[in-house]
């Protein structure tokens, strides 16, 4: 049995702490905050509840088989309802939205009606996108890129130059290359946004992620994304996990070149420490290694954050609304018309924040009778801005800083305009706001992104920060800000493949269903 300390109470470290107890190991888990979820958190304030973060459900087979490492599935562990349509989208300029169905074949249809024959070529599209979307699970999800010749498959060699196109062309121009009708190049480009890039720098490898809206359907945990950090939660200590909150980490303890422990702060403010034979940081990546560690002791330092693009961060407005709202669904996005323009002010040499913006807005209210009280609707808005914390912070009833509360009285109105609620802002009973600030000095995000490095092409796969020190024997990182990525089922692969990394496992694939105890070993060299 190992001591081991887990740094940080979002997804990721909560399902890395539940799969190395179940290893055998003595594991703790430290949260500065009072609560644990991290970005996927919860806030309630008369009858409303938010989901404070992330709010779609993709990738479900990834959920299920983390489930089942720890012995149970997302069918004992959720109530999940499917979502149709799947989501609402508005374009500007244009009189109806596009609705998003459940079935494939739907999807097809509206495809076609919008531009005559792009059905046949979604067709196609998706079934290339189901393709790389299995294969990338079967090869470079699952693995640690210890080892490069476990990839030296014949299902990869034999799709290499294939791979080497999709590469290096961005989404935008292989959608655009296909897809005349702009509506259908923004249903199909947006999906760059869950990645926390643009369709204009991410490469059309991650075309894959149409294959789970379009093709597998979006679907819903009753209860929210609370409900998943819950059951994770839960899960973790069933395993023998201790989860220590209000504990503010403030140094990875280092002797001879190696990870013995970690100091922190607690709830009264008394410094602790806290021994142990191994410590997994799944907080930022940049603040555990440009504040956590000495700089000698760092693999990622600052030079190396500064020739990095991170994701965006995000206006966020978490808003109570009196009466129903039938024009907005489960999902609902809002396009611009001038697309391109608005990614530029988000990534470009001189960041702005997009005015009118292209945003999205979730309405859980509407299948979820828990999230708000009877003849009300709870709304998360996310408008995509840069990640910049000088932008401001948000905070409840307009008191954030007056920059950022004046775009959110412009994201309230637009919604207002466009989807045809003239008195929105006249029924928000409840307001709260979120901006780059919050997510710098709350969550200790780099440059305030609200999702991480972004997935470019030097950001993604191998090219991504490791999940291992190289700097420190016994460190090693789960997490978004490194492999496999940005997301909640990415985060949850990345504790997986945390113990992968520990047992010395090269192998590109799941883990065998239940997870079977294995000893974990300190690699003798960082």
């Amino acid at each position: 049995m190992s001591r081991i300390i887990v740094i940080g109470g979002g997804i990721a470290g909560l399902a890395s702490a539940a799969l190395l107890a179940r290893e055998g190991n003595e594991v703790t888990l430290l949260e500065g905050r009072p609560e644990v979820g991290g970005r996927a958190g919860s806030w309630e304030r008369d009858g409303f509840r938010w989901d404070t973060g992330p709010s779609w459900y993709l990738m479900p087979e990834v959920f299920d088989h983390f489930y089942k490492l720890l012995g149970t599935s997302a069918d004992e562990q959720l109530n999940l309802v499917t979502l149709d349509p799947g989501y609402r989208v508005y374009f500007e300029g244009e009189a109806q939205p596009l609705d998003v169905a459940a079935e494939v074949e739907d999807n097809l249809a509206l495809f076609d009606r919008v531009e005559p024959g792009a059905g046949d070529r979604l067709a196609r599209y998706l079934d290339s996108a189901r393709e790389t979307y299995e294969l990338a699970k079967k090869r470079f999800l699952y693995t640690t890129f210890a080892d490069f010749r476990p990839l030296l498959r014949s299902d990869v060699l034999s799709k290499a130059p294939r791979f080497v196109q999709l590469l290096l062309e961005p989404l935008s121009s292989f959608v655009g290359r296909k897809f005349r009708d702009r509506r259908l190049q923004q249903l199909l480009g947006y999906p760059a946004v869950f990645l926390g890039s643009s369709p204009y720098l991410t490469p059309s490898m991650y075309h894959l992620m149409s294959h789970l809206d379009l093709q597998d359907g979006v679907l819903y945990p009753l209860g929210g994304f609370t409900r998943v950090i819950e059951s994770i939660a839960d899960l973790a200590r069933a395993e023998g996990v201790s989860i220590l909150t209000d504990a503010e980490v403030t140094r990875i303890v280092v002797d001879d070149g190696a990870a013995t422990g970690v100091e922190y702060t607690d709830g009264a403010g008394a410094s602790q420490r806290l021994d142990a034979d191994l410590v997994v940081s799944a907080a930022d990546l940049h603040h555990t290694e440009t504040q956590l560690l000495a700089p000698e002791q760092q693999t990622y330092p600052q030079e190396y954050w500064d020739s990095r693009t991170p994701g965006p961060s995000a206006l966020l407005l978490y808003l109570g609304v009196e009466g129903e709202l039938p024009q907005l669904e489960h999902h609902t996005l809002l396009f611009t018309r001038e697309w391109e323009k608005g990614f530029s002010a988000i990534f470009g040499p001189e960041p702005s924040i997009p005015e009118p913006a292209s945003l999205y807005i979730c309405k859980p209210s509407g299948v979820d009778p828990d999230v708000a009280p009877e003849g009300s609707e709870n709304l998360f808005v996310l408008v995509p801005i840069p990640a910049e914390p000088a932008l401001g912070r948000g905070d409840a009833d307009g008191h954030g800083d007056a920059e950022l509360e004046a775009v959110a009285d412009r994201v309230i109105a637009q919604i207002a305009d466009w989807t045809g609620i003239p008195d929105l802002a006249e029924r928000i009973t409840v307001r709260r706001t979120v901006g780059p600030g919050n997510f710098e000095q709350e969550l200790h995000a780099w440059r305030g992104t609200a999702l991480g490095p972004a997935h470019t092409l030097k950001q993604s796969a191998f090219f991504r920060a490791g999940n291992v020190s190289k700097k420190v024997r016994g460190l090693y990182y789960a997490g978004g800000s490194s492999i496999p990525g940005i997301g909640l089922p990415m985060c949850l692969i990345s504790a997986e493949i945390l113990v992968k990394r520990l047992r010395g496992d090269t192998s590109t694939g799941p883990l065998p269903e239940p997870l079977a105890p294995s000893s974990v070993r300190e690699p003798q060299e960082a």
